[in-house]
């Protein structure tokens, strides 16, 4: 397997403390959805027992996001998956859940893979900046899901040169762009 599939390692002392055995050092709950966000994909495992903890501690992450008032799972959806403990749909829900974020992220790289092609916007000065910014915003929104699969590529995130002058000529074209839209719409 090649060392950027691999998950990273995180081992668990009996202090409960996270070691990250990459970089050697302690780690946090943030830190952990920190790499995950960024692609990675993470196990955590007891240092003692060796067993995997993995799914309690994401678990964790996702309770602390919603404690704070970081909802993304509506109360329904968190009623339903009580529910589906008591039934038969406990064998068909996990499947259910990971074809449901597959077609997300499936759905959001074909969007950003046609976002250029959908409109003659595409052709003007600075949309490329404009794509780029668009695809950190839906990477934030979705949260990354589904680890690397949908990550922006790094070079098409950052802009190829911003200096301020090019900055300025970008909003310049944009500013002019939105006046000649405004008046079409007349």
């Amino acid at each position: 397997m090649d060392e950027s599939q691999k998950p990273l390692l995180i081992k668990r002392y009996a202090s409960r403390r996270l070691y990250n055995t990459e970089t050697s050092d302690y780690v946090t709950l943030d830190d952990i959805a920190a790499f995950i966000r960024e692609g990675r994909e993470v196990q955590i495992v007891d240092l003692k027992s060796g067993d995997d903890l993995t799914r309690q501690y994401l678990l964790q992450i996702i309770a602390d996001h919603e404690s704070r008032g970081e909802n993304m799972l509506p109360v329904s959806v968190l009623n339903d998956i009580v529910r589906s403990y008591t039934n038969q749909a406990t064998q068909m829900m996990p499947e259910f859940l990971q074809a449901s974020f597959d077609m997300l992220r499936e759905g959001q790289e074909k969007m950003m893979k046609n976002m250029g092609t959908i409109s003659p916007i595409a052709k003007v000065p600075g949309f490329e900046a404009l794509q780029a910014q668009q695809e950190a915003f839906l990477k934030a929104m979705t949260g990354g899901f589904g680890g690397g699969a949908a990550a922006a590529k790094p070079e098409a995130a950052a802009p190829k040169d911003d200096s301020p002058d090019d900055l300025d000529d970008i909003k310049a074209e944009l500013a002019a762009l939105q006046a000649k839209l405004s008046k079409m719409g007349k």
